[in-house]
């Protein structure tokens, strides 16, 4: 039995996480949660699962009297305080922006393993997160789509012995309009994914394809190859989740329903493929064609800015997470246009003071520095 501490239970990834406990009772158990502001839904598990821990940002008072038998955390620091726990083993990392970084790290210094869905922890401090699983001894899955797609295609190959590894990306919303039409998209318009259901956040940064850069840096940490091996189609039908391209010419491709709770299966699983009711299963009969573009960096330029950042490693990574968190933030309050999410992101990297070696407290500092440096830009506007 493996006992999950899930930290983002109310998000998108929380709730399929939840899904995916719920078919496979045998082998996964739930001893704690974190649900943000989202108590209504806490009381919801509380019911569901027995709960030793549960996190909120604020305290609740009603819920806390309701369970004396939960330890309930709060504030700034109750995140890693849960992490911190020894009566778990593995961390499900659910959590929405840089808030993710500190309780990833100590859990890793706590000896448990991890499924990481957090971007921004691998972007922001991939180096420090590496060196740390080197020195604990634990093991790091992803839960990204295309992540665990290149993990499965790499499963029974040398690492020498790949080319490259091909990330397909979906386009997002505005994947048929060109820079000129994007002058006037509204929210409501960026918010409407063609494939994937996800929360307001990564379907902003899937529109920008600002996701797909941090997706490249990910790829980076987790595999160990350079940049200049790891390259981005455009598939719009998202059935293609990722390719390996070998040193032979093959390439192992895998393919599946747009559906995340495969991919979360996978890692809470590993190494098996299990069935259950909640399985879809892609319908050949129904798959006319499969699409594939050049990726264009003109058309999408913070992914070309996220390989440049990542070759430079530093604590640019945690400026640019930084600088898109605060810029997508104004552009959900409709206080900046679509393109403008870009322009603060360059004007922001440009102005950053470059650290080589950060420590975990600079990628700390260097990410709130960015999210005021935008603030103030906006103020300035």
């Amino acid at each position: 039995m493996k006992r999950l501490i899930l930290m983002g239970a109310s998000g998108s990834i929380g709730t399929q996480t939840i899904d995916v406990i719920k078919q496979h009772e045998d082998e996964l158990t739930l001893v704690g949660v974190s649900v943000g502001h989202n108590t209504d839904y806490l009381a919801e598990l509380l019911k569901q699962f027995s709960l030793s821990y549960a996190y909120t940002i604020d305290e609740n008072t009603e819920l806390e009297r309701q369970y004396p038998q939960v330890k309930f955390y709060h504030g700034e620091d109750g995140l890693v305080e849960m992490a911190r726990l020894e009566d778990y083993d593995m961390l499900v990392n659910a959590l929405v922006g840089f808030v993710g970084f500190k309780p990833t790290l100590e859990a890793i210094k706590n000896h448990k393993d991890i499924a990481l869905a957090n971007k921004e922890t691998l972007v922001a401090g991939g180096k420090i997160i590496n060196e740390a699983l080197a020195e604990y001894g634990v093991n790091l899955y992803p839960i990204d789509s295309e992540h665990v797609a290149i993990w499965q295609c790499m499963q029974g190959h040398k690492k020498k012995d790949i080319r490259r590894l091909i990330l397909t990306a979906s386009g997002g919303a505005f994947r048929n309009l060109d820079r000129d039409q994007l002058l006037d998209a509204s929210l409501s318009q960026a918010l409407n994914h063609p494939v994937w259901n996800m929360g307001a956040k990564i379907t902003i940064d899937s529109a920008t394809m600002m996701n797909k850069g941090f997706e490249i840096i990910e790829a980076h940490y987790l595999f160990d190859l350079p940049y200049d091996q790891i390259d981005v189609l455009l598939h719009k039908e998202a059935t293609v989740h990722s390719m390996v391209e070998y040193n032979d010419g093959s390439i192992i491709a895998q393919l599946g329903c747009p559906d995340m709770r495969l991919m979360i299966k996978y890692a809470l699983l590993y190494p098996y493929h299990k069935w259950d009711r909640i399985s879809n299963y892609l319908d050949f009969d129904e798959i006319t064609s499969l699409n594939f573009r050049k990726m264009d960096y003109l058309r999408y330029p913070l992914v070309k800015l996220a390989k440049q950042v990542g070759s430079f490693e530093g604590n640019f990574g945690a400026v640019l997470i930084g600088a898109n968190d605060e810029a997508v933030a104004l552009f959900l309050k409709e206080r900046i246009n679509f393109v403008d999410i870009e322009g603060y992101i360059f004007k922001t990297l440009k102005a950053a003071h470059f650290i080589k070696d950060p420590t975990a407290d600079q990628i700390i500092e260097s990410h709130r520095w960015a999210k005021e440096y935008v603030d103030k830009l906006w103020a300035n506007s």
